[in-house]
């Protein structure tokens, strides 16, 4: 099986540097047409300049490709709708979207202002959130559509120093986890990415300095495209770096059921190891299936004990 993408467009925010520039290039080299997204602005979001974006569609093109430079910030819906209408005004349909755009803002919570908790959320939740709503109607319409959410381990298992962005990226694994299930029935998928690479984004943070060599971006980037094929899953967090790749899931354990007399502070505390036993826990497919298995072991032990 090859994965091709000819005749489909893709749209990948955050384009211009590091990873995005790699899913761009390798989408473009499977066939895709691709809008290369990116506000140009520095890591931590100050500043603008649309020479890298452009410097990656000269890239797709002299290799052959179609691209389009885009300058739109992910944080302003307006700019958004627009760069999707160029897309449309273009080609004719969005296929592919990858919320790769991002800035960093890192300070531990007590130091860290309200405005730059609030900017990196904007950048990373709303910014995929807007970008999403813009192409969801599209997708939806074609019964066609892959959206890749761009997580990160420190949304996922927390980070020092990192609150605003865990909270974006745990936050945009939220959004898919809902969305893959609206888009499912329009053969629209929603995946979520956690990557390790070393970029500008991380090239202070990575431990050792002989990472650089194996953090290359595009073993992750294969990780993208294949969440962005036809043969994708949905609702899946793909964790890649170094050529690694795994899956990230969500488990809740199978828990315990207290009488109605035990079901005080004292008792739940009383029966905390029970409540977190990993035996027989397991991954639970959507938000009802928690509450369905609260009743189950209540209504058996109504049948019971009456």
């Amino acid at each position: 099986m090859t994965v091709r993408f000819d005749g489909k467009v893709a749209i990948v925010t955050g384009a211009g540097n590091g990873l995005g520039r790699s899913h761009a290039l390798a989408f473009a080299a499977r066939g895709a047409k691709v809008v290369v997204n990116d506000l140009g602005g520095a890591r931590d979001g100050t500043g603008q300049s649309s020479e890298a974006a452009r410097a990656v569609v000269e890239e797709i093109k002299a290799a052959g490709g179609e691209a389009i430079a885009n300058g739109a910030n992910v944080a302003n819906f307006d700019e958004v709708q627009a760069m999707v209408k160029e897309a449309m005004d273009a080609w004719g349909r969005v296929d592919i979207l990858v919320n790769n755009a991002g800035i960093l803002r890192d300070k531990s919570f007590s130091k860290m202002s309200v405005e730059d908790f609030k900017l990196v959320i904007d950048v990373h939740l709303m910014g995929a959130a807007y970008c999403t709503k813009a192409v969801w109607e599209i997708m939806k319409e074609q019964n066609y559509g892959r959206i890749v959410m761009v997580s990160s381990s420190s949304g996922l298992y927390g980070n020092f120093g990192q609150s605003n962005y865990s909270a974006a990226k745990l936050g945009v694994v939220g959004l898919m986890n809902s969305l893959a299930q609206e888009g499912e029935k329009y053969n629209v998928r929603v995946n979520s990415l956690a990557p390790a690479a070393l970029t500008r984004m991380t090239e202070d943070i990575i431990p050792d300095p002989r990472a650089g060599g194996t953090l290359r971006p595009e073993p992750v980037s294969a990780g993208v495209l294949a969440l962005c094929s036809e043969d994708a899953p949905n609702k899946f967090v793909l964790c890649a770096g170094a050529g690694g790749y795994s899956a990230s899931h969500l488990y809740e354990t199978k828990g315990i059921y207290l009488t109605q007399d035990q079901q005080t502070p004292e008792g739940v505390l009383e029966n905390w190891d029970a409540l977190d036993d990993a035996t027989g826990e397991e991954r639970l497919t959507a938000a009802l299936k928690q509450t369905e298995k609260f009743i189950k072991a209540a209504l058996a032990d109504l049948d019971q004990n009456g």
